[in-house]
């Protein structure tokens, strides 16, 4: 039987909203006379539950809230949920990046982290220096590393930049780097976010293959974090789902993508989504699912057109933008996408409101769900914002509303 090798107990994690740290120094000398006094802090009885669609109504807020599992060795944990949902906080607590507010966390071995695009990496070193750096803070001998040097720059495929530094990588070829140095550096456990979509389909693959080998053959364990539900399917073997910072269901990778996605339909069956301004030069404002009678809705019929309205706010004279809707199954396969350049080439904004529509015509779709995501990016550069929570559920003919 299995041993366990990772336990997590009664995870909280409590922030303060809009400032660094989690409260002022009254605070801090309040919490201490609570202390010496031998009672509970009393700023753990207080905060907002972590539901970024409500206005704040309090100074904290709990990104995590009574988190309870333990992981099995060689097992693969799939954490998922929409975004915010708290996953990377509770990826960055297992991986020591933080601490929790409450709650203990035992580990047996070594963990090795991917949480973010170069996470752990100096950025004014070497790839190969870099793959050095990261053995030795895993406890690895330069003897052991220098045995895994080569496999790890071939499974990367950047062996002719290996030698330049970091700082100059692409943000493709750092997450490959440190996906193969943490992959291939022996750890306990991996810990992996969702920094896997910044790589291409071929990597990927790859990646998601070296994980199944090391779980499956090597006996070690992952954590794995995606919003790709095939890749969660295909490759753990529990999943855990997270929302608003509790845990709401615990199960087989089956289970759990079934009842995130089945949440998904019940909570967004109004086909309207408010989203907050945030620090960009072009911020979604609201997104619209509806059919031609302007009813907002996420729950179709196959004979009914499903529109799609996107309001966007320019806060700048923007040129050469555009925007994408993408369609796909609840297996992640792209369907289809739409994009604005097909209508308006130069895509050139003005400052100010804009509204984008399109529409996936009647019978196109079967029986099913689906999921929508939306994108605004620069052509041939970076992604402005993207935001893929929305699920539209297709019914039989005659079901209307």
């Amino acid at each position: 039987m299995s041993k366990t090798i990772l336990t997590a107990r009664n995870i909280s994690k409590q922030y303060r909203l809009g400032l660094v740290g989690t409260g002022t120094l009254g605070h801090d000398l309040n919490r201490w006379w609570h202390r010496v006094r031998g009672k509970d802090d009393p700023y753990l009885k207080i905060g907002a539950e972590n539901d970024r669609s409500k206005k704040a109504e309090s100074d904290y807020v709990w990104a995590l809230r009574d988190i309870n599992f333990d992981v099995k060795e060689g097992e693969v944990l799939g954490i998922i949920g929409k975004n915010g949902a708290g996953k990377s906080t509770l990826l960055k607590i297992l991986s020591r990046v933080t601490m929790p507010t409450t709650g203990s966390i035992k580990t047996k071995g070594r963990i090795a982290s991917l949480l973010e695009v170069g996470t752990g990496f100096h950025p004014e070193l070497t790839g190969r220096e870099n793959i050095y750096l990261n053995g030795a803070i895993l406890g690895m001998t330069k003897s052991e590393i220098k045995a895994k040097e080569e496999e790890i720059i071939d499974f990367s495929g950047c062996a002719m930049y290996v030698d330049t530094p970091v700082k100059r990588y692409s943000s493709g070829m750092r997450v490959r780097l440190a996906f193969a140095v943490a992959a291939h550096l022996e750890p306990d456990i991996l810990v992996v976010d969702e920094v896997l979509a910044v790589g291409d389909a071929e990597f990927q693959k790859k990646a998601v293959g070296k994980m199944k080998d090391i779980s499956g053959t090597g006996g070690r364990t992952v954590l794995f974090v995606s919003h790709n539900m095939a890749a969660v399917k295909s490759l753990c073997t529990r999943g855990v789902v997270l929302e608003n910072g509790r845990t709401t269901f615990e199960g087989t990778a089956e289970e759990s993508v079934d009842y995130y996605l089945n949440q998904n339909n019940k909570s967004n069956n109004n086909g309207r989504y408010i989203l907050a301004d945030k620090n960009t030069s072009l911020n979604f404002q609201e997104i619209l699912i509806s059919d031609d009678y302007d009813n907002n809705k996420n729950n179709f019929s196959v004979d009914e057109n499903i529109n799609v309205s996107i309001k966007v706010k320019a806060n700048s004279n923007i040129e050469k933008v555009a925007i994408a809707i993408h369609l796909k199954s609840i297996h992640e396969n792209l369907i289809l996408s739409s994009f604005s350049l097909d209508t308006c080439p130069k895509n050139n904004l003005e400052r100010g409101i804009h509204i984008y529509k399109a529409q996936i015509p009647k019978k196109f779709l079967n029986i099913g769900s689906y999921g929508i995501t939306v994108i605004s990016f620069k052509p041939g550069s970076e992604i402005i914002q993207k935001f893929e929570d929305i699920q539209i559920k297709l019914l039989v003919a005659d079901m209307k509303g």
